[in-house]
């Protein structure tokens, strides 16, 4: 917890300081070693949030991008019995987790439930066999209405017409056919492969921002078809994402 309630007021870790949990009121103590980052950790061993992580120096910095108010705030949850500290929780209501490692689809379920207004930011980083492919068109762009992308990494598509008719042998078609080549390509879509995916990120409701590192975020996208959904990225700023959510 980067945060505690010292005599009443919300404060960080100091060397040899205590303070109480903000959540389950349980006393804390401050942890500043010189290995892991300056947090408070329960005097007792106490989970008073079972969907609690390690927090990293990523999730650190990622928090200084907002107001003091906006971090670490703490919901109760009824049937859970237990405190819930959200990463982020703004003044508009929208709650960001900031997630480092892996997550159960259960969890994920549970907390896109529990908090109404939810946004994911996941540490890219961390993923395994996670490839950025070529660039590719809006799939929303009105020209492919006709059209569905296929499944591999190779960017190419199928009528929607032998889709609907379940052929064995689609025509597979790719952006120099005559039907598809004027349709331009975006700067913003991407295609992308992932081995061995986190089947909870694949399955995800809210908003999903990955996080490469840089100036950049890559929101997770899905296209629906009857072949089978399609899962791509678009290319955002993280200027403006925090344009977006990191104001009073």
């Amino acid at each position: 917890m980067q945060y505690a309630l010292v005599n009443g007021i919300k404060a960080e870790a100091v060397k040899g300081a205590s303070g109480n949990c903000i959540g389950c009121g349980q006393k804390v103590i401050a942890k500043c070693g010189t290995i892991k980052i300056r947090h408070w950790a329960h005097a007792v061993a106490e989970k008073c949030d079972s969907w609690w992580e390690n927090e990293t120096i990523w999730h650190r910095e990622w928090k200084e991008n907002f107001p003091t108010s906006f971090r670490e705030v703490n919901f109760f949850d009824n049937q859970l019995q237990e405190f819930h500290r959200a990463d982020i929780h703004t003044a508009a209501g929208v709650t960001i987790e900031l997630q480092n490692s892996p997550i159960s689809l259960k969890e994920l379920q549970s907390r896109e439930a529990f908090y109404p207004k939810l946004i994911w930011v996941v540490n890219g980083l961390k993923f395994k066999g996670f490839k950025i492919l070529k660039a590719i068109p809006d799939p929303n762009h009105i020209a492919l209405n006709d059209f569905e992308f296929c499944h591999t990494e190779h960017l190419s598509m199928i009528r929607k017409s032998d889709a609907l008719a379940q052929s064995p042998n689609p025509d597979i078609l790719n952006f120099y056919h005559k039907d598809l080549k004027s349709i331009p390509v975006s700067t913003v879509f991407y295609a992308f492969s992932w081995r061995n995916a986190h089947q909870a990120w694949m399955h995800v409701s809210c908003p999903l921002f990955i996080d490469f590192g840089g100036h950049f975020l890559y929101r997770l996208r899905k296209r629906y078809q009857i072949s089978g959904n399609y899962s791509y990225l678009q290319l955002i700023s993280k200027q403006s994402f925090l344009a977006k959510y990191a104001t009073d």
